[in-house]
């Protein structure tokens, strides 16, 4: 637990689940330069500020004490949103003095100040400003913060393409503040997300040739990644119905092809991502077979999952954290499935061969065999006894 001292108040913020273990705290340099930029050049108002992109809830929380009823966060994170309620509780705000949107929800119809973290993805940046470019109009105050390493000239030519003339400050601490005027003047396009393609005729059998729907955000948007393609190559076949788990979906394509050749199989496809999940309900609807159903299910891991009622977990687990590098997440979604998975049950797992992933799958399973591998990848397997 750390504190973020602002001239609005002092507030106890952690990330969301909160994990002793994890010293990465709920904010940083950029949300600091950020909420200093805002105490010295005050918000319009009284409006509607829309704050997108908020990572743990920091600028959610330190803004709903300075303008009660009139923030709105916008995230694409369940952990972010549960982040934010978790912040705004310890730190004695009501979750109803802020509005929490997903990025599948739709926008206020007017902004009158929007508040940018920029993301890791230039594609859900594009898709975000231009779903809200039609709530801003010329006297909204549009600010974006982000690490120098985070943002691009690509970066700056989406809020100038979007939102109207744009500019960005001098580095503090390694950050930096986006400013951007909006031109009422400047069309007022659709997103052009999500984007769809055929997958190769030589991926794998089952999926090859079937379409893949991608929601702004989500990892490899135009082609099969290398890890999934070999993780396809690999997959258990004769689950019968078994009940499966694509853990950390994405854009489905790994459940997808569990249901092309075990067509008896009953899965869950989950992910922490709104858009991941929009995404792979549109791709298993886009290639299953007619009459064959799934659950969708945005979550923490398995969270909710109720426990030995799962046969198979299928998961390529992150290794970042926004920018940085941690197993933290892979650690929490192995010790989810463990629990979920019934007595006899795995978890098959891909990953990078440097990772490491056998040695963390021991300690929560007590065993583990490497299934196949490559020079880049390892897929392993561990059962629940």
């Amino acid at each position: 637990m750390n504190r973020l001292t602002t001239s609005w108040g002092d507030y106890a913020l952690a990330r969301f689940p909160e994990d002793p273990r994890d010293r990465l705290r709920a904010w940083d340099a950029a949300d600091e330069y950020l909420l200093r930029h805002l105490e010295e050049a005050p918000l319009p108002g009284p409006g509607t500020v829309a704050v997108v992109g908020d990572r743990w809830g920091a600028l959610v929380t330190s803004l709903a004490r300075h303008r009660p009823g009139q923030v709105v966060q916008i995230t694409d994170s369940y952990l972010a949103r549960e982040a934010t309620r978790a912040n705004l509780a310890r730190n004695g705000l009501d979750e109803a003095s802020v509005r929490l949107l997903t990025t599948r929800d739709t926008p206020p119809e007017r902004v009158d100040a929007l508040l940018v973290r920029v993301p890791k993805s230039l594609a859900l940046l594009e898709d975000q400003l231009h779903r809200l470019a039609p709530a801003v109009h010329a006297g909204t105050l549009v600010a974006g913060t982000g690490m120098v390493k985070e943002i691009h000239t690509s970066t700056l030519a989406l809020f100038e393409r979007i939102i109207g003339p744009t500019r960005t400050s001098l580095a503090v601490r390694k950050a930096r503040l986006i400013h951007a005027t909006p031109d009422p003047t400047l069309p007022r396009t659709p997103s052009p997300w999500p984007h769809r393609y055929a997958l190769p005729e030589d991926a794998p059998a089952a999926v090859a040739g079937r379409t893949v729907v991608n929601h702004a955000g989500i990892f490899c948007a135009d082609r099969l990644d290398i890890g999934t393609r070999f993780f396809l190559q690999h997959l258990p076949r004769g689950l019968g119905g078994s009940r499966v788990v694509d853990l950390g979906c994405g854009n489905g394509v790994v459940g997808l092809a569990v249901a092309l050749t075990d067509p008896g199989a009953r899965l869950l496809f989950a992910d922490e991502s709104y858009q991941a999940v929009a995404s792979a309900e549109e791709t298993f609807r886009a290639g299953a077979a007619p009459g064959i159903e799934a659950e969708f299910r945005v979550g923490d891991g398995l969270t909710g999952v109720p426990a030995g009622s799962v046969d198979l977990v299928l998961n390529n687990p992150p290794f970042h954290s926004h920018q940085a590098t941690t197993d933290l997440t892979a650690r929490r979604m192995f010790s989810g499935a463990r629990r979920a998975l019934r007595s006899g049950g795995e978890l098959w797992v891909v990953g990078n061969r440097h990772l490491g992933y056998h040695v963390t799958l021991r300690r929560v399973f007590g065993n583990c065999e490497v299934v196949a591998s490559d020079p880049k990848f390892v897929i392993l397997r561990a059962v629940r006894t």
